[in-house]
């Protein structure tokens, strides 16, 4: 792909003198913006060039050759093929190569309970790990309180099966709570303590 100016408008054409077919930068999925910044880019360029043809000095060129490799680097990256930048003011053909998109995986906590940071503020890990611990004190004498009650009356299958409708209940919730700034912590708390839970419950059962 090609990008140069012709006229005062910014054209793109696939490389190669066998095509002549030149595109308006709007007709492509750049986005208006940068397909507006392109035409402005070569309205400057068109200026420039006219002012040194007619030998007047200036300042201006390096700048719009410097900004019309970076308005190539951010298509060729949106394009995801390299772009033979046709330099306006020098007539120098340059290749520019899309910029590599890096991913960085999320960790574990940011998969489970949101982003690090919500908004600008940062996590309140202090105040969120208090609360969390709480929540599993609650609901780990919650649940013991309930097996204990349970076997003391009936059969240890029952103990076991109350307890899976008490956990399995409180899952959907859990899991949908889990990116909420205030609740995931809340959420956090819960499920901890149901899963230490279960190691009494069990204890209760047999």
């Amino acid at each position: 792909m090609e990008l140069r100016v012709r006229g005062e408008r910014a054209v793109l054409k696939a490389h190669g003198e066998a095509y002549t077919r030149e595109i308006d930068p709007h007709t492509l999925p750049l986005g208006p913006e940068l397909a507006d910044a392109l035409h402005e880019w070569a309205r400057v360029a068109a200026a420039v060039r006219r002012s040194a043809d007619a030998g007047e000095p200036g300042d201006v060129a390096p700048v719009v050759s410097h900004r019309g490799r970076q308005l190539a680097a951010r298509v060729a990256t949106l394009m995801g093929t390299p772009v033979h930048y046709i330099d306006p003011v020098t007539d120098e053909e340059i290749v520019i190569p899309p910029v590599p998109v890096t991913h960085t995986e999320p960790t574990l906590i940011q998969r489970l309970f949101g982003p690090v940071e919500i908004g600008k503020e940062p996590t309140p890990w202090g105040t969120g790990l208090v609360v969390a611990g709480f929540v599993a004190a609650v609901v780990i004498t919650a649940m013991l309180a309930l097996a204990v009650a349970l076997a003391e009356e009936t059969a240890g299958w029952v103990v076991l099966l109350a307890s899976a409708v008490v956990t399995a209940g409180l899952a959907p919730s859990l899991w949908l709570a889990r990116r909420l700034p205030i609740l995931r912590w809340i959420a956090l708390g819960a499920a901890a303590g149901c899963v230490l839970a279960w190691f009494g419950v069990l204890a209760v059962a047999f």
